[in-house]
């Protein structure tokens, strides 16, 4: 009977591994570029704009932004409808699989809230996106001018 649970266990183990790592293996298939952040006054929101990729086989969720240059960071969408332009908070934003999702003025972007100092222009600030699969990707956003358009 031991011979039988030695065996037993390394599979277990070898399949409890191999799920955890499944987010892993996720957050491979993403990355991030051209990631910026609007300078302003610290006691005045700011944003920050990012590609996020996925080169996987299925879309990805994201759910969250942290950086340690603020102290909330939060998924927004900014949308027109003829003269009203309407700014709201969204629980997430799907990135397609074998797509792109672009985090841009006049649509989605990060609504960033507490400043700890005033940013510096061309500066960078470190910034990690969270997805619902508990994954991680970070990247490094330049500080731009308040009359900063795009990358």
């Amino acid at each position: 009977m031991k011979k039988i649970a030695a065996p037993f266990t390394t599979l277990c183990a070898t399949l409890v591994a191999a799920l955890l790592g499944a987010p892993l293996a996720h957050a491979a298939t993403l990355s991030v570029s051209d990631c910026w952040i609007r300078s302003m006054p610290p006691n005045l929101p700011s944003s920050g704009y990012f590609t996020v990729s996925n080169d996987g086989d299925a879309p990805a969720s994201l759910v969250g932004a942290e950086t340690p240059a603020f102290g909330m960071a939060m998924l927004h969408k900014s949308e027109s409808n003829g003269s009203t332009a309407t700014m709201s908070h969204v629980a997430s934003a799907e990135v397609p699989a074998h797509g792109t999702l672009r985090f841009a003025p006049k649509g989605y972007h990060l609504m960033l809230e507490g400043a700890g100092k005033p940013l510096q222009v061309g500066s960078t600030v470190p910034l990690s996106l969270s997805f619902a699969d508990h994954s991680k990707v970070s990247t490094t956003c330049t500080v731009k001018p308040p009359s900063a358009l795009g990358n």
